[in-house]
């Protein structure tokens, strides 16, 4: 019989090691839902008998079949019982921001320690950690991106042909710090304290879109892409999604999720590819905005949807062993904090 460990940073005490004040609000939630989703996939597998779940013990413990709660009260809990787990469990999957290197940390600490992991391994997350660097690669393969380009604190001369332009941190993680800029003159309304190195890249208008895949050595399978729901503020928050997308933007967003895909290193378990369809019906401006090298909120919708157990596709696919995926026409909307509304609409058929 197998064990599975499940690590997501915010329910797993990983905030210990940045401040000493318990997670709380939104992002607690949206980790949580990940976390119990993934864990109720997982125990519905015949063959795993046990999920390992760190659990920051100033939160309210959750209540999961199969589940085996490892309490946390410290940095240095945190730390050990991580290193302990991911070499004890037969599989492991990691989710945390990949801002100030905490999913490139954890990643490579589980590698050094001899842990099998279902999730992206560190070169994959070292990638997509670094949003020019992923860029920069995406266009080398011939994957459309935004142009732009990555610097230290505000530079002195920007390239007015950006504008209007998108800022973000170059490690950051969901729209942390991320804002719209429309001219040079609104650059002295970024704190640039906020991050020591920065992307600036060309806005382009069209639909927001994700799109997961699940790979591995032999190949990756592209989930149904989900619209993006973002706050219309200049600041992108993400406040949920829905799927499906009509067939033809469908089948956009799903051939640019397999390029990108196809051209990370070592693809291993479920990313999320982040995107903006143009207005051009052939595709011709559609272009991939970043990678998300980890599980990401429209798991739990798409597991929903999805007729076959998803974690066990992840497990399959890092096995290099052939999985099938199929999903119901049934059309849902979710919450960022993975609250799910569905309806009664189905795949359109144009």
């Amino acid at each position: 019989m197998q064990t599975v460990f499940i690590y997501e940073f915010l329910t797993a005490g990983g905030c210990w090691s940045i401040n000493s004040e318990p997670p709380a609000g939104s992002l607690l939630a949206e980790g949580g839902a990940m976390r119990d989703a993934l864990a109720e996939d997982f125990a519905a597998m015949g063959e795993v008998a046990v999920v390992q779940l760190m659990h920051d013990a100033r939160l309210t413990p959750p209540n999961l079949p199969k589940q085996q709660l490892i309490p946390v009260h410290s940095t240095a809990d945190e730390r050990a019982r991580f290193r302990q787990l991911v070499q004890e469990a037969s599989a492991t999957v990691i989710i945390a921001p990949e801002f100030s290197g905490l999913l490139l940390d954890r990643v490579q600490v589980a590698e050094a320690a001899g842990g099998r992991l279902i999730s992206p391994g560190s070169e994959l997350v070292e990638l997509a950690s670094d949003k020019q660097r992923t860029s920069d690669h995406l266009a080398r393969r011939g994957v459309a991106v935004p142009l732009g380009s990555s610097f230290a604190g505000m530079p002195e001369v920007f390239d007015s042909s950006l504008f209007p332009a998108v800022i973000k941190p170059l490690d950051g993680a969901g729209s942390r710090h991320v804002r719209r800029v429309n001219s040079p003159d609104e650059l002295q309304l970024v704190d640039w304290n906020e991050s020591p190195r920065w992307r600036v890249e060309k806005f382009v208008p069209g639909l927001p879109v994700s799109a997961a895949v699940i790979g591995g050595p032999q190949g990756c399978t592209c989930l149904p892409p989900c619209e993006q729901i973002l706050s219309q503020d200049g600041r992108f928050a993400y406040l949920g999604g829905r799927t499906p997308l009509p067939l033809r933007l469908a089948k956009r967003a799903t051939a640019l999720a397999v390029a990108a895909a196809h051209s990370l290193p070592n693809l291993r378990g479920y990313v999320g590819i982040d995107m903006v369809l143009g207005s051009a019906e052939n595709g011709a401006g559609d272009v991939v905005i970043e990678i998300n090298p980890r599980l990401t909120t429209s798991y739990i919708a798409l597991r929903r949807a999805g007729k076959q157990n998803l974690a066990q596709a992840m497990w399959q696919a890092a096995a290099g062993e052939s999985f099938r995926l199929s999903f119901s026409p049934q059309s849902f909307e979710f919450t960022a904090d993975g609250t799910i509304r569905d309806s009664a609409v189905s795949f359109p058929s144009d």
